[in-house]
């Protein structure tokens, strides 16, 4: 029997529901087909399918409890898929809640009224079409709001100029597709703001299905930003097109910088630059190469504005950042377009407090700072408003608590037992949370405890969501300091003993045979009833407690005391007491020296070649990145003396690296290779030569670091060298020690010439500058192919680029694809019809064993003098893979590890439903966790307010 569906009038048809206002979806508003728009209707969709259901149905269906209870059920559906998707100016095109109606009816599997439905849907195009072929003046003039709030009428041809531009030089593109999506979300009173936004929501739905709809995005998102910035520019029209402001730039540079320093914002020493000689250098094509989750992130979080108004574009916001890195300079003009060059070129990017901050009144550039809080309550507070002072600047913090005494310990001045360690976790992690960074990012810190301290047991529990909630610090993350003694007691299966620091207070400083002479004494003198506060317990079972907690809250991540110090170039300077935020700082600390650490990273793919590593351009880079960072010191702004004396003693940077699967991409290595581990050798024996020999070179010309002689670099002792200390440390265990370079000629000018640096890498996670520059984070396996990225900047798609490439040039990108991808979360392992070279090259984090990158890493090591923040992947975790991982990372010399991540309960939305964005439901990769993922506080793959993730 056929089915039709009920009809009324046109475009008041029951399926419209645009009709009627409904309090419970406040402000949202329809676009009807006409330009008109009226408010939301919700109740209207009920109305809607039980006609659907009506017509297929027949009458028995209006008194039928069944379809009244479906009918309920996919009208709530509906209703949150819409307001989900809404767009910034809280609208829906009436096609949009047809989508959702048609989705919602298949999704429920009421295939027949889903099929009458669409039959319907493509009738009524059909006629509508007809009508406009029959009479195309019909069609409405829209109109728009201007900024005085009269209407007039829309410019459809500079719309469509945009979007065309937008498109220029990609042939994989379609404007007409762009244009045709941004008409149907236009209505008559638009507002300049709605309409500048409806183009880049009309490519971004595109960019799950072809990768290079994510530029025209980013160069639309353009068009809205220069219409804000040339409102603070005399004389200059009100909008532009991207041809039109390379006219405008150098009339623009010169504007920004005085509105910047009217603002306050600004340095007014910027003023004195040659402007001319700068704009000059400006090379406005660049502005075209942003992807759309980084030109976005820098809109949101990294233009300077007033207000709510930008006033900063990209080659401005690279330059500020440049000229603010050269004040120092003889030539400054010069140097500022060198390191101008390299920023935007995405070479090189500085990290997240540089790019804030540099140029401005309160250049606060560095970005880690490392503490250790004495066993006092004027130290302990004196320790808890300098984490204020240095997070509200946007630095990450690294606090070592190993010198509080523990839980029942005495209280000499009163007698007393001491309330232990946590109380004061506790009030760090809520100043975290109050100094927000300026706005910007919430502040961050990371809590250090040597596994030896008495109050170790319950400093694991502090991320659980159970138990006593004034003895959790779930904003705070912390990390265990582990000695190599205690890893060794495992091992054995020996017996552990815990202490508090005021009856053993020389075991903080020491590490290696030191430390073990000296705890094996406080053990006999605690046998013998000397120790009145201490614990012995089982080193496996505090072991497995350990991993039990990383299982279940990420926490507190695994750090090796004994590495970090036996090969620290500045161990006669100090002691090691803890990493920093992302466990990639390894720097000394004292009562009256905050370590401070400058950080930035060379992007490799921009660096490879299918044949291997540009050399030379590497070395170009690394000579100019070094000497940026260098320039850091000097510049930088600072909260407390500790932190200006120990870096103006030191001069300590940290160059590290990102885009390392791109790399692997180039080269068609996948991760998971012995080809791939030794790129990861080579590539940083590269970084590590450049870096030291860059060093040198600045020595030669500035002058060696206060502190150099004495250090292991005095010495002619390199990192690759330490790694022989490390091997001794632990009875001659072997390391692998290949090399290509030439390092006997370098050790020789170290020792001759001098280091301006005490440390000279670190490679931090880069999640935001990565996103900048459009390449893989730091040196992560990509998470996934296909998935959308929750950050404070909202939900992007992102798709492997080199993937997709891949899969149209053996014709295998189609739609069917895309519905694969989405169905098994961006991973292709499971997709028959793609080939076995692809599905190794393009393998996803979960899809590598986990040892590939612990063995990675390990090669990496050996030429770094601090460490690596190396997150681990487990698809299927257990407590005996758990052993084994960080087993193999203590046997294998790494420093540090960062991380332990699983596959979280959310997956992406299996969907072939085009218009939605690629609104998959955003993938979170959370802790390893035996709790519902919605419970789990402990920062997740792309938290946005982490700042170890930024």
């Amino acid at each position: 029997m056929s089915t039709s569906i009920s009809r009324e009038p046109a475009d008041g048809d029951a399926f419209s529901v645009v009709n009627a206002a409904n309090d419970s979806e406040p402000g949202y508003q329809v676009i009807r087909r006409n330009g008109s728009v009226t408010p939301f209707a919700g109740d209207k969709i009920a109305v809607a399918l039980q006609k659907a259901f009506l017509a297929v149905e027949g009458t028995s269906a209006s008194s039928s409890r069944r379809v009244h209870d479906v009918v309920a059920e996919l009208s709530e559906a509906i209703i949150a898929g819409l307001t989900r998707h809404a767009t910034a100016g809280r609208t829906f095109h009436i096609e949009d809640i047809q989508d959702q109606v048609e989705l919602a009816l298949m999704r429920g599997g009421h295939h027949k009224v889903a099929r009458a439905y669409v039959l319907y849907r493509e009738e009524r195009a059909r006629e509508r079409a007809e009508q406009v072929a029959q009479n195309p003046q019909a069609k409405p003039q829209l109109q728009m709001k201007s900024a005085s709030g009269q209407l007039v009428p829309l410019d459809e041809a500079r719309l469509k100029h945009v979007i065309e531009e937008a498109c220029f030089g990609l042939p994989s593109v379609s404007s007409e597709a762009i244009l045709t999506e941004t008409k149907r979300n236009l209505y008559s009173g638009i507002t300049q703001d709605e309409l500048a936004l409806a183009p880049i929501l009309a490519a971004r739905t595109l960019i799950e299905t072809e990768p290079d709809y994510s530029k025209v995005s980013a160069r639309l998102l353009l068009d809205k930003l220069r219409r804000e910035v040339l409102t603070f520019v005399e004389g200059s029209p009100r909008e532009a097109t991207h041809q039109q402001m390379c006219e405008l730039y150098p009339n623009y540079l010169k504007s920004y910088i005085r509105v910047g320093i009217d603002a306050d914002q600004l340095d007014p020493e910027l003023a004195l630059f040659d402007l001319d000689r700068m704009a000059a250098a400006i090379q406005p094509d660049r502005d075209l190469q942003f992807d759309y989750l980084g030109l976005q992130t820098l809109y949101d979080r990294y233009f300077l504005h007033v207000e709510t108004k930008r006033f900063e574009l990209p080659q401005a916001f690279f330059m500020r950042v440049a000229m603010g890195l050269s004040l120092r300079e003889e030539d400054r003009e010069a140097k500022a377009v060198e390191f101008y060059n390299l920023l935007s070129s995405f070479d090189f990017m500085a990290s997240t407090p540089t790019l804030f901050n540099a140029g401005t009144r309160r250049p606060q550039l560095s970005s880690c700072f490392l503490t250790t809080v004495p066993d006092d309550l004027d130290g302990i507070f004196k320790s808890v408003k300098d984490n204020a002072l240095l997070a509200k600047y946007s630095g990450g913090l690294g606090n070592d608590w190993s010198r509080v005494r523990g839980l029942g310990a005495r209280i000499k001045g009163t007698n007393g037992e001491s309330q232990g360690v946590v109380p004061f976790l506790k009030v760090a992690n809520d100043t975290a949370i109050a100094v927000n960074q300026g706005g910007k990012r919430k502040g961050a810190v990371c809590a250090y405890l040597e596994t030896w301290h008495i109050d170790i047991e319950e400093f694991l529990d502090l991320r659980k969501n159970t138990g006593d909630d004034r003895r959790r610090t779930h904003d705070m993350n912390t990390a265990n300091w582990v000695p190599d003694l205690f890893m060794e007691r495992v091992e054995k299966d020996g017996d552990w003993t815990l202490f508090s620091p005021d009856e053993t207070p020389d075991l903080h400083d020491l590490y290696g045979p030191a430390f073990k002479y000296a705890y094996e004494a406080y053990e006999q003198k605690a046998a013998k009833g000397g120790i009145k506060t201490y614990r012995t317990l089982k080193a496996k079972d505090l072991w497995r407690r350990m991993l039990t907690m990383l299982f279940e809250t990420g926490h507190p991540w695994i750090t090796f005391k004994d590495p970090c110090n036996i090969r620290s170039p500045q161990q006669h300077a100090g002691v090691v007491h803890s990493s920093n935020l992302c466990t990639e700082i390894t720097l000394n600390t004292s009562n009256d020296e905050v370590a401070v650490c400058n950080l930035g990273s060379v992007n490799l793919a921009a660096h490879t070649t299918p044949e291997g590593i540009d050399q030379a351009r590497l070395e170009r880079t690394i000579a100019t990145a070094m000497r940026m960072l260098d320039n850091v010191v000097d510049i930088n702004f600072y909260t407390i003396p500790e932190a200006r004396r120990s870096n103006l003693r030191h001069r300590p940077v940290g160059l590290g690296l990102m885009g390392f699967q791109d790399a692997l991409q180039i080269l068609r290595l996948p991760y998971a290779s012995e080809e791939a581990i030794k790129f990861a050798d080579q590539s940083m024996e590269a970084i590590s030569y450049h870096a030291i020999s860059a060093s040198v070179n600045l020595a030669a010309e500035r002058g060696s670091y206060q502190s150099y002689e004495g250090s292991l670099w005095s010495k002619g002792i390199l990192p690759i060298d330490s790694l022989r200390m490390l091997s001794d440390a632990r009875g001659g265990v072997a390391f692998n020690e290949d090399a290509t370079l030439d390092w006997k000629a370098l050790r020789e000018r170290v020792k001759t010439v001098g280091m301006r640096n005490s440390n000279c890498m670190a490679i931090a996670p880069t999640a935001t500058i990565s996103n900048i520059c459009g390449v893989s984070q730091s040196i992560e396996p990509a998470y996934q192919n296909l998935f959308v990225k929750s950050n404070m900047s909202g939900d992007f798609t992102v798709v492997n680029a080199g993937l997709i490439r891949d899969l149209k040039a053996r014709d295998l990108w189609d739609e069917v694809m895309i519905s694969d991808l989405k169905y098994f979360d961006g991973s292709i392992g499971q997709i028959d019809r793609i080939p076995d070279d692809l599905k190794a090259l393009y393998a996803t984090a979960f899809e590598i064993d986990t040892a590939w990158l612990i063995e990675a890493a390990s090669r990496r090591q050996k030429w770094i003098d601090q460490g690596q923040s190396l997150n681990l992947y487990i698809a299927n975790p257990s407590g005996k893979k758990l052993d084994e991982l960080y087993r193999l990372s203590w046997h294998r010399g790494l420093k540090t590890t960062y991380y332990l991540r699983s596959r979280s309960a959310s997956h992406v939305e299996k969907s072939t439903l085009k218009g939605t964005d690629g609104k998959l439901n955003a993938v979170s990769v959370a802790p390893m966790q035996s709790i519902p993922a919605s419970d789990v506080r402990a920062c997740s793959i792309d938290d946005p307010t982490c700042e170890a993730c930024q």
